[in-house]
């Protein structure tokens, strides 16, 4: 990690805020001027705990700004203690062209990418960012988002199928040790799916988080009985949602999409089979109304488990 903070901070000191971007002000400055322009009206304070700037310094650059014609500020009519800060028009003209020459000097440095790599790291940093902020919850820390993120639930496309294979594999292999024979499950699972389906009784979805893949879901027929209860009845597999995206309620998402679908389709019964290790995924199908059917251990993906089926009557 501190390594690549200082990696981080050399190539954005590359840009050279006051020279290469042909302003006068510092990336702190610049840091100020962004915020204000962003949350129209804010107070001092607001701007300490959002960008962690010492109160002095902040003081001396307001002062700086204000002398310029860049802001202005007043007592909060509603505390005494509280000074109110906002941008001029002459303030809100400086913050629109460093903003400008900032996103021009971005995407000079991502002019050498392919198309490919531009989305791996928007993807990675996005991923980074939801790890380290929820890692910073658990912990306490203090962060402020910019709004609630952006859930989507959307029908897949082009590309997600093999998404669905690879994420599954690497977080059960990561959190549970599964071996490639899970991979090998996943991916036939999924090939049996794209090959060829019943658009109006099967069905599969991606979660986006703040427009990024997060989580997935299909409900099948459940092939497993004889051709009048598969008729009767739908499976929910694969469920998945990204480490980085828990906590935003997408797994209730798609198993209510599930669910939904299952009974627009006419089933009377939906199933799912699982294993107990599974805690966080059994605790969406008990909110969801599953009721736990059967057990039986067996030995799978390189470990001993004990299976669960669900069942849930629509």
């Amino acid at each position: 990690m501190r390594e690549f903070n200082r990696f981080y901070t050399n190539l954005i000191g590359a840009l050279d805020y006051s020279r290469h971007l042909h302003t006068p002000y510092t990336l702190t400055e610049a840091r100020v001027l962004y915020e204000l322009v962003h949350a129209a009206r804010t107070d001092a304070a607001d701007l300490r705990a959002e960008l962690s700037v010492d109160a002095g310094q902040l003081s001396r650059m307001l002062a700086r700004f204000e002398k310029r014609g860049l802001v202005t500020r007043r007592t909060s009519e509603r505390d005494a203690r509280r000074v109110k800060v906002e941008l001029t028009a002459e303030g809100r003209e400086a913050a629109r062209l460093l903003e400008e020459r900032s996103q021009s000097a971005v995407e000079s440095m991502l002019d050498g990418m392919t198309e490919a790599e531009r989305e791996l790291l928007a993807q990675s940093l996005t991923t980074a960012r939801g790890i380290l902020a929820g890692a910073a919850a658990r912990d306490g820390g203090a962060t402020r988002e910019g709004g609630a993120a952006r859930v989507r639930v959307r029908a897949p496309v082009p590309g997600d199928m093999g998404w669905i294979i690879e994420r599954n594999a690497s977080v059960y292999a990561a959190e549970f040790g599964w071996d490639a024979t899970y991979e090998a499950l996943v991916a036939r699972i999924v090939a049996e799916f794209a090959g060829g389906h019943d658009p109006a009784r099967e069905a599969a979805w991606i979660a986006e988080l703040d427009g990024r893949r997060a989580g997935c879901v299909m409900c099948v027929r459940d092939d497993a009985r004889d051709a009048q209860d598969a008729q009767d009845t739908a499976r929910l597999r694969l469920l998945l949602v990204d480490p980085s995206a828990r906590g935003h309620g997408l797994g209730d998402r798609l198993v209510g999409e599930c669910v939904a679908f299952a009974r627009a389709a006419g089933y009377r019964e939906l199933v799912l089979w699982t294993n107990d290790v599974l805690a966080a995924a059994r605790r969406i199908y008990q909110r969801a109304g599953f009721e736990l059917v059967g057990e039986a251990r067996h030995h799978s993906f390189g470990h001993d488990l004990t299976g669960q089926d669900w069942r849930l009557k629509l």
